[in-house]
């Protein structure tokens, strides 16, 4: 098939993906695009990208030197992607571009870097922030890799940034190891952001939680789009009743721990937003009945355990 003047390919097409390819095509760019699931290649086609059904078709469609980007689960999925049957690796050339926007490991993104550098291709880590309204409006970028790939890449870094939010930080691995330290502050922040709402809602005043939310948007030390979106959302649903499900770690929590335990870096209060987090996902913690239990034997303190039918309270022996 006979290549198109077509600049980028985009891989992945979540919620990230769909919106980074959205925002290209507002501004006039013409964008490949491929999924495993054909129906969200043809969700974008309809939107105005050309669609492949393989990564070999999308190869064909690319003008040389090529350049894609990879908005996909970490781990297994990016090495299927890139060095699986069919995958970038077989059907790229020497001088192509790679750029992972998602949140891979950094340590695995310096491994990958070295494979395809083998191969004389191109790859770059990019730790992306800003969310869905950023992928649709600007990012901030934080790109590692070597000085000539940048290069090649940043047209389109300049096109998916807010302004002057895209720079080469340092050489492969640095851009996937600043966005886990960004996540993992974000970590900390949201929890202390939950925490401080809670005693809000459970204090002694009956105050309006849109309305401090909102108003700590203007001018006050605590004012981020953290808050600007917990405020969107106590807006549409003040108790938050709606909200059932636990909040997950996506891996960055964990791995910045573990790295900043290794380099001597204490993280306690990242440590203990991640552990809050492995908490949220028990609904019924053992860790919980064995506190309940030992403080029911004790007699030292009334206990409670929480189950099906609400609070029950054992009185002590």
């Amino acid at each position: 098939m006979q290549a198109i003047n077509t600049g980028y390919g985009l891989i992945g097409l979540g919620s990230m993906g769909q919106n980074a390819v959205l925002n290209l095509l507002a501004q006039g760019q013409r964008v490949v695009v491929y999924d495993r699931t054909h129906e969200k290649v043809d969700e974008m086609v309809r939107m105005g990208a050309v669609g492949a059904q393989t990564i070999e078709e999308m190869a064909s469609l690319l003008a040389r030197p090529r350049t894609v980007w990879l908005m996909v689960a970490a781990g297994k999925p990016v090495d299927d992607i890139l060095f699986g049957p069919g995958g970038l690796s077989e059907h790229f050339s020497p001088g192509d571009a790679i750029i992972d926007g998602g949140n891979s490991f950094y340590r695995d993104s310096i491994r990958r870097a070295a494979q395809l550098k083998e191969r004389h291709i191109h790859f770059l880590d990019c730790g992306t922030s800003g969310g869905l309204e950023g992928a649709r409006n600007g990012m901030c970028l934080m790109v590692g890799g070597e000085v000539e790939a940048f290069q090649m890449a940043e047209p389109l870094f300049h096109l998916l940034a807010v302004e002057d939010g895209y720079a080469r930080i340092g050489p492969s691995g640095a851009g996937h190891f600043a966005q886990m330290v960004h996540n993992g502050i974000e970590l900390g922040m949201l929890e202390a952001l939950g925490e401080g709402l809670e005693l809000l809602a459970q204090g002694p005043f009956a105050l309006d939680l849109p309305q401090v939310t909102d108003l700590w948007q203007h001018g006050s030390a605590v004012r981020s789009q953290l808050l600007d979106l917990a405020a969107r959302a106590l807006a549409r649903d003040p108790h938050l009743e709606a909200i059932t499900a636990p909040a997950g770690d996506g891996g960055d929590g964990t791995w910045a721990v573990e790295e900043g335990w290794q380099a001597g870096a204490p993280m306690a209060a990242i440590a203990v937003a991640l552990a809050m987090r492995l908490r949220a996902r028990q609904t019924d913690s053992f860790t919980s009945k064995v506190v309940a239990a030992v403080e029911q034997e004790h007699g030292g303190r009334e206990a409670v355990l929480v189950g099906p039918e609400g609070q029950v309270a054992l009185e002590n022996p």
